[in-house]
Formats: structure tokens, C-alpha cells, sequence
């Protein structure tokens, strides 16, 4: 899940292969792995690391696939991700959000599933994470996600005020090599409940506004192609009808190569629907060149 696997303190005088736009000059887990809702980072999180292991002069290109499984819900994300010439991540993402004995409880039927698509973009804006081990210089990127979620019929009943809304973060991400240390941070403006499953603001008293909400991850690298990390995540509580906790997960991501990785993770999602608090797993694996 983490972009941080291949590193070590002479990884910093690397040179980046020239012979096509597919260059895949980037190290072995540089290109980071895909985040819930599509963007290049960790399980949970968003960096600031273009996705792919095109360097400024190449492309990268990758498709995942992450299946959560939660106490009481599943979770399914799949899509596609580019990276043009370290500068610019474009993204597409469908998630499927599974409530299984669940939504009978709710009234929704058992099994009954909310969808949602997500349409992203990241521009790096200053700072290398890897190749500036002289100076404490983050590197720092802007992005966007726009999320429109199925189901408006329900999402209305459930006092969601709209169905489709746009998310804007920041993200700070700094390589500490001599440390095998990666550590990165996100603000987010967001409105989304449940990650934008369950609509986007609230109808009710508690407001309809965009709120600051924050995301952070840790990860050390345990040797070349293999990292430990964690996650956290904060999230809007907007429904009158259900609390909504924050995020949490301790992961490993395996990098066998620059084409394959896999991440396996505890997570804990936090309440969810008047269902308590729902803890589980996910297996989440990325394919690209």
C-alpha cells in the first residue's frame, strides 16, 4: 500500500533509464499502490506520489481491485489509474458497498448495495519525496475527487442532501531513507458520509458545509520489497440517523516486482448505519506498467 518499497540510502543517486515513454524509471515501490477511492498512496489515505513508475519523462499506467470485509458490510473498489510524467494522476474508480444480513435490519432488503464512481485528479506541485534526502522539503501535491453515488432514492431517505459532490485535499509526503521511514499527511474538504457511499452532507441540523478532516500514514520499510504501515483516517459525522467514527488500518504491502503488488490489512472503519463499529480486513491488488 505504500510507495516506499526498493529504497535505502543508495537509491538517492539512481538514474532514470531514457529509452521510451514507458520507461518505468522509478524504483520498485515508488509508484505507491491505490488507495480507496483510486488515488495513488496507502489503503486509507491519499499522497502526494504520482501513481505508476513513469518518471518525468514516461508514463505510468496501473488497474486494482481491493475487497474489504467488514462485521456487517463488504466493500469492493475497482479502477484505473495514470501517471503522466511525475506531474499529473488521473483516475477512475467504482466501488461497491454490500450490506448483506445488514440491509434487512435497515429496511433496505438483504444484500441490498450502494455504487458509487469516482473520477480523480492529482497535480504535483513542488518537492520530491525520494531524491531530496538533503533538505526536509516535503513533496507536496493538490487534488480533487469528484464521487457520484447510486441509489439517490435511498440516500434522500436517509437525509443525505445530495448524491454527488466534489472532495479537494492537500497532501505533504517525505522519504526518510537513513530511517526507512515514508511518512505523508492529507487535509481534506469533504462532505462525504461513508466515504461518499451514503451521500454527501446532511438536510438536518448538522449542516450542509464542507469540513477539514485529516489523514496521515507511517509506513517502514522491513526490507526491499516489503512494508509495514499504518493508517488513519478522520470522517465527516453529517447523519442525524447513524454516528460515523473514523478510519484506522495496519497493513503489509508486498512488492514482487514494478508490475504486481499486494496488500493484505486489519481495518477498522468505525460505525457504521446503526450497525456498530465494524472491523475486518481487505486484500487489495495492483497490476501495471
Amino acid at each position: 500500500m505504500c510507495a516506499v518499497i526498493g529504497l535505502g540510502p543508495m537509491a538517492v543517486s539512481a538514474q532514470y533509464p531514457n529509452e521510451s515513454v514507458w520507461d518505468q524509471g522509478k524504483l520498485v515501490g515508488t509508484g505507491g499502490v491505490t488507495q480507496v477511492e483510486g488515488a495513488g498512496g496507502s489503503g486509507l489515505t491519499t499522497w502526494a506520489l504520482i501513481t505508476g513508475y513513469g518518471t518525468e519523462r514516461g508514463i505510468g499506467i496501473n488497474a486494482h481491485h481491493t475487497f474489504v470485509a467488514l462485521d456487517d458490510f463488504t466493500l469492493n473498489s475497482t479502477g484505473v489509474a495514470v501517471g503522466l510524467y511525475d506531474r499529473l494522476e488521473l483516475s477512475a474508480t467504482r466501488q461497491w458497498f454490500g450490506t448483506g444480513e445488514a440491509g434487512g435490519r435497515l429496511g433496505l432488503g438483504e444484500d441490498f448495495t450502494f455504487g458509487q464512481d469516482i473520477w480523480g485528479a492529482k497535480l504535483r506541485l513542488f518537492g520530491d519525496a525520494i531524491y531530496t534526502q538533503d533538505s526536509w522539503l516535503p513533496q507536496v501535491a493538490l487534488g480533487l475527487q469528484y464521487k457520484d453515488a447510486s441509489k439517490q432514492t435511498v440516500l434522500d431517505a436517509l437525509g443525505a442532501a445530495r448524491s454527488n459532490d466534489m472532495d479537494f485535499y492537500l497532501s505533504a509526503t517525505k522519504a526518510i531513507l537513513k530511517h526507512s521511514l515514508f511518512i505523508s499527511a492529507t487535509a481534506r474538504l469533504t462532505r462525504a458520509n461513508q466515504f461518499g457511499l451514503l451521500g454527501f452532507g446532511s438536510r438536518g441540523p448538522e449542516g450542509n458545509g464542507r469540513s477539514l478532516q485529516i489523514e496521515s500514514s507511517l509506513a517502514y520499510m522491513i526490507r526491499r520489497n516489503l512494508i509495514l504501515g499504518a493508517d488513519y483516517r478522520s470522517k465527516p459525522d453529517n447523519l442525524a440517523f447513524a454516528k460515523e467514527g473514523d478510519a484506522a488500518a495496519i497493513y503489509l504491502a508486498y512488492f514482487p516486482n514494478k508490475h504486481v503488488s499486494v496488500t493484505v490489512a486489519a481495518v477498522d472503519l468505525g460505525d457504521i448505519a446503526q450497525q456498530g463499529r465494524q472491523r475486518g480486513f481487505y486484500v487489495s491488488l495492483q497490476m501495471g506498467f
